[in-house]
């Protein structure tokens, strides 16, 4: 295996859903075997039945491995991660479907944590089937935190031109408010901070926070949060000199465009965060989890289950969350290797940002 590539772990997400469809078609673009060594955590012969369904996709070469190492350029390595057994029924959530999803998960996970692969792209799963199935966790973003040992991460939704951060993630609304704390949000506010450093090349990245609530509470008329909360912790924020700012009304924000102001916006809550990040960057959004010892992105959609199996798919999602996992993986080799050698540097160049020192 070439060592000098990104190695690139995808999992198959959910056998039955729009998972290998996207694969097959983002893959069967030379420039990701060009840029990247891939491993496919799933198995050929879904793989298999699945090509037959894209026609006009061209022949791509596989190679079905037994362990990461052997790998090789120019290749779809297929790690079969699944038994033979395992039914699938396209366009239907299943329990095999899920428990799919979980092996292959799991089997991409172990090989991230032995140093086999450095970054990991997850296809889709139903999280109310991967429940059912034992999972126990409300999605890949916890259970990757969790299974990395990491005090903390973030769910991360980047495009070129906005980055949005939340800091609940898969919470029910009712339970939102009771789960922010000034702690909570200095957490958060770190790991944006250090990630848009590490994986972004962003020197003095600007942060804007959002209230809670409507008007970000109108001085306390509207809700203490922002006066008790948020603000203290963006004051705290400030003392580690992280340049954050707020907290912001939402509506007002993202309707005049403030966010161009800023490199990244932290939002309180899923639905306040990923809803305008859908409606302004939904053709170009990826997936990332921040404040792991490896990188992880991901589509920004789910399974599909009513196109499953249709060749209606769209594989940009995926094949912007592959290039972004090889992207984020280099900046990151970069950026150790400016901290190992701080003295032989030259400027990273960037069309909008001031961008970190980088070694030649």
């Amino acid at each position: 295996m070439a060592k000098d590539k990104i190695v690139v772990g995808i999992t198959q997400g959910d056998t039955n859903g729009i998972g290998y469809e996207v694969i097959i078609k983002a893959l069967s673009d030379a420039r990701i075997l060009e840029n990247c060594v891939i491993v496919l955590y799933g198995s050929s012969r879904f793989f298999g039945i699945y090509r037959k369904f894209l026609p006009e996709v061209e022949q791509v070469a596989t190679n079905v491995i037994n362990a990461a190492e052997d790998a090789r350029s120019k290749r779809i390595n297929i790690i079969n991660a699944v038994p033979e057994s395992m039914a699938m029924e396209i366009g239907q959530p299943t329990p095999d479907g899920a428990k799919a999803a979980i092996l292959a998960l799991n089997a991409a996970v172990a090989d991230a944590k032995r140093g086999a692969i450095d970054a990991i792209v997850t296809a889709p799963f139903n999280k109310h089937t991967v429940a059912q199935a034992g999972f126990g966790f409300p999605g890949h973003t916890e259970y990757l935190i969790h299974e990395f040992g990491c005090d903390d991460g973030l769910m991360f939704l980047c495009s070129e031109n906005l980055r949005v951060g939340v800091v609940t993630n898969h919470l029910p609304l009712s339970k939102v408010s009771a789960a922010i704390n000034a702690d909570t949000i200095l957490s958060k506010l770190r790991l944006m901070n250090e990630s848009l450093k590490r994986d972004f090349g962003i020197l003095k990245p600007k942060i804007a926070v959002m209230g809670l609530n409507p008007h970000a509470g109108d001085g306390g008329s509207l809700g203490n949060e922002e006066i008790e909360i948020i603000t203290p912790a963006i004051n705290a924020a400030n003392k580690e000199k992280i340049l954050a700012f707020g907290p912001y009304s939402p509506d007002g924000f993202f309707s005049i465009h403030m966010q161009g102001h800023f490199d990244a916006v932290l939002a309180m809550y899923h639905d306040q965060g990923l809803i305008p990040f859908k409606a302004l960057a939904f053709d170009s959004g990826v997936n990332f989890t921040a404040g792991l010892p490896i990188v992880r992105t991901s589509p920004d959609h789910g399974t599909g289950y009513d196109i499953a199996g249709k060749n209606k798919a769209l594989s940009g999602p995926m094949q912007r969350a592959i290039f972004a996992a090889i992207d984020l993986s280099n900046n990151r080799r970069r950026y150790e290797q400016m901290n190992a050698n701080p003295l032989e540097t030259k400027r990273f160049e960037g069309p909008k940002h001031e961008k970190t020192i980088l070694p030649e």
